[in-house]
């Protein structure tokens, strides 16, 4: 049990120095909009999105390798510096490579081959700084040095802010100024990671080592880029539209880069599902790990998946009905909104993107069983064909739809991985979840948000409007998920 309470300390500090640097980053969006116009956002966007992609190839699986050779080997010096090593060569290998190909990979992300040269090796540097910190990183996970990850987390995130609100606002500068902010701060974390881990530097690279860890860590590769297309392809395709197509889907003629700055930003508001996913995950895996063994586990398990839908549905809610009032809030230090009024026609995807990230919630309970029994290679494959709704119904729905098309493709991409987990999950570790009131959850708050997102927002009687069309929907949640509290706690009791 202390072992147990062990892990569930340290996922905590990991976790939440991860959630609370995600929302830090998120306040650079209202900074972001305001000074950004929509085809500069989705300029940065594109590049963010390729960093995703990229960091996959970058890194190849050496951070799984490192955590399970590591752990065994009584000399993880020799482990570490193998790895550090074979990532230092791959990661200068590979930036050469793609900078001798930016003829053809520039155009994809909208940089032309004067200003967008500087982005372009910008882009590559935070890469190659990233990919030689990941190992480091592992290290002290596998140590237990959680402390000194968060603050190396949280050091780099606050520095990356600073750096973002100075170049801008007082040097002036433009888009250089987001990416030299990144790359100042991975470097700082870099350099704090090599002071932590500078005793590892002692051995030599060890070519045993590195081919057993190539063997487990590829095969991590193909699941990376599977994750990479659900979360960031949209972006590419959207950019790729049809200036002919726009005008005909918004009666404006924005240019393919605006219309990925816009749904860049919108997507954004997403960040309050995803948030409570996060937090959630963190603390459900060490949970079911600790009651897996315990005869009421699958009706306790049952029992947690009702309550957080009652929560989510508490979110998609709130976030859903609210907006627009959201998105209006006055910043006073930058004399802006949350989200500049230039992004808010693409408003009506927020509700597809938080329904999108409910159901990764509804996976991550569902994967419980899979864990539990050992099934984890199932995930690759539910992960790639998740990738293949989304590059199906992105390459289909946005040329008629633009972002609800891309919207929608992420919704249906997490419904179908979600819905695939249960299917895996309860051949091998069946729980009897309570589906009607989830159902009935879901149905409840869809119908509220569909009924009070395209209020009027001019008034004051139109706020107190939507409070009140919220409270139907919130008695019917909050009835249908208050008798699972008893049983959750009797439960926990009797294991």
């Amino acid at each position: 049990m202390s072992r147990i309470r062990e892990l569930f300390s340290d996922s905590l500090i990991y976790g939440l120095s991860s959630v609370v640097a995600r929302f830090i980053n998120y306040l650079l969006v209202p900074f972001y909009t305001l000074y950004f116009d929509p085809a500069e956002y989705g300029v940065i966007g594109l590049i963010y999105a390729a960093i995703v992609f990229l960091n996959v190839i970058y890194t190849f699986g050496m951070e799984s390798s490192y955590i399970r050779y590591a752990a065994n080997e009584k000399d993880k010096s020799a482990v570490f510096v193998t790895l550090q090593v074979a990532l230092l060569v791959v990661a200068t290998a590979l930036s050469g490579m793609i900078w001798a190909s930016g003829d053809f990979i520039m155009p994809l992300m909208s940089l032309d081959m004067e200003g967008g040269l500087f982005l372009f090796g910008m882009m590559l540097t935070i890469l190659w700084l990233d990919g030689l910190s990941i190992v480091p990183y592992a290290h002290l996970r596998l140590i237990r040095r959680s402390l000194a990850y968060a603050v190396i987390k949280l050091t780099n995130v606050i520095i990356n802010v600073a750096l973002n609100l100075y170049l801008v606002i007082v040097a002036g500068w433009g888009l250089e100024a987001i990416l030299i902010s990144n790359v100042i701060a991975s470097a700082v974390s870099l350099l704090m990671l090599f002071v932590v881990t500078l005793p590892l530097y002692r051995s030599k690279p060890n070519l045993s080592i590195l081919k057993t860890a190539l063997l487990f860590g590829l095969p991590y590769v193909p699941n990376g880029i599977g994750f990479a297309i659900n979360e960031v392809l949209d972006r590419f395709f959207l950019n790729a539209m049809d200036p002919d197509a726009i005008l005909n889907i918004y009666g404006t003629a924005w240019s393919p880069e605006e219309i990925t700055g816009i749904y860049n930003a919108c997507y954004k508001l997403a960040v309050f599902m995803l948030l409570v996913v996060q937090m959630f995950r963190l603390a459900w895996q060490p949970f079911f790990m600790r009651h897996a063994d315990s005869e009421s586990a699958p009706e306790l398990f049952s029992r947690v998946f009702l309550l957080f839908n009652v929560a989510a549905a508490g979110v998609f809610i709130f976030v859903g009905v609210f907006v627009h009032e959201i998105v209006a809030v006055n910043i006073p230090v930058l004399n802006g909104t949350i989200i500049d009024s230039r992004y808010w026609d693409g408003l009506h995807i927020v509700p597809f993107l938080l329904m999108a990230y409910w159901f990764q919630g509804m996976f991550v309970n569902f994967s419980a069983g899979i864990f539990i029994k050992e099934k984890t290679g199932l995930f690759p494959r539910i992960t790639f064909i998740g990738a293949g709704f989304t590059l199906a119904l992105n390459f289909i729905l946005v040329p008629f739809l633009g972002m609800l098309g891309s919207a929608l493709a992420t919704l249906t991409c997490y419904g179908v991985m979600s819905l695939l987990t249960l299917y895996h999950s309860q051949k091998v570790f069946p729980v009897p979840y309570h589906f009607k009131h989830v159902i009935l959850i879901v149905v409840a708050a869809s119908v509220t948000v569909f009924i009070g997102f395209d209020l009027d927002i001019d008034s004051y009687n139109t706020l107190l409007l939507k409070a009140l069309i919220c409270i139907p929907g919130i008695i019917v949640i909050l009835a249908t998920g208050y008798h699972a509290l008893p049983s959750i706690k009797n439960g926990i009791r009797r294991t």
